[in-house]
């Protein structure tokens, strides 16, 4: 499979038959070289109601009459909009067509501003997500703090790629991050969540040569840029 990052928070996941995007953060995001217009997927995973994860979830969805999946009060809302959806609860799992989703814990908040409103819809719990895709699993951490359960994650799942935000002030930070790798125990960790905005300006590489000292294997990937799985 190929795993393209487009800043922020946003992974797309290309499959033999089928195509992911989490939190589709484009149209306005300074990093990303992607357009929202050229996305072609079959299904948006979004991790919860904040506009720099939402994004561009709902011209993509109509465009390409894809599925949003998404935590159950955030998929109702979007489902208001006209676009598929399927709801799923912390800790739930579900078979979908291109492989298994599981949503996890994330300590952080959830709520949706509507574009040129001063409205907030609550938009229920944050969230990550685990992917069991062709034969691998991946974990992106959506926003969150450090918890513990995160050995727990570790401990049920064989994580050959995490996901983690390293950010600050509205996530964990670097420091907390490389304790997350630790309780993961993945195969490999991409840092997200950075650089964006000047608030959460962080040194990518300085957190990869941290995870690096734990004996644990970190990738900067830039925006626009593809790995293999």
């Amino acid at each position: 499979m190929n795993i393209i990052f487009h800043g922020q928070s946003c992974v797309e996941i290309q499959l033999k038959e089928h195509n992911l995007i989490i939190d589709p953060f484009l149209t306005g995001n300074p990093q990303a070289v992607a357009k929202a217009e050229d996305i072609k997927v079959d299904y948006i995973l979004v991790t919860h109601g904040h506009g720099d994860h939402v994004g561009d979830t709902v011209a993509i969805a109509e465009r390409n009459n894809a599925t949003v999946i998404a935590p159950n009060d955030l998929a109702r809302y979007l489902g208001f909009q006209g676009v598929k959806t399927h709801g799923m609860g912390i800790g739930g799992a579900f078979e979908f067509p291109f492989g298994k989703v599981k949503l996890t814990l994330a300590l952080h908040d959830s709520s949706y501003n509507p574009p040129g409103t001063e409205e907030s819809i609550y938009a229920g719990m944050a969230s990550g997500f685990l992917l069991m895709v062709e034969g691998k699993t991946i974990y992106h951490a959506g926003d969150t703090g450090l918890f513990k359960d995160m050995k727990l994650i570790g401990k049920m799942n064989k994580i050959d790629l995490a996901f983690l935000p390293i950010g600050d002030n509205y996530t964990m930070g670097p420091e907390d991050a490389v304790i997350a790798a630790e309780y993961l125990k993945a195969e490999a960790v991409v840092p997200m969540h950075y650089n964006t905005f000047p608030v959460i300006e962080q040194d990518p590489h300085k957190f990869v040569k941290s995870l690096e000292k734990e004996g644990i294997k970190g990738i900067v990937m830039t925006p626009g840029e593809t790995i293999t799985l």
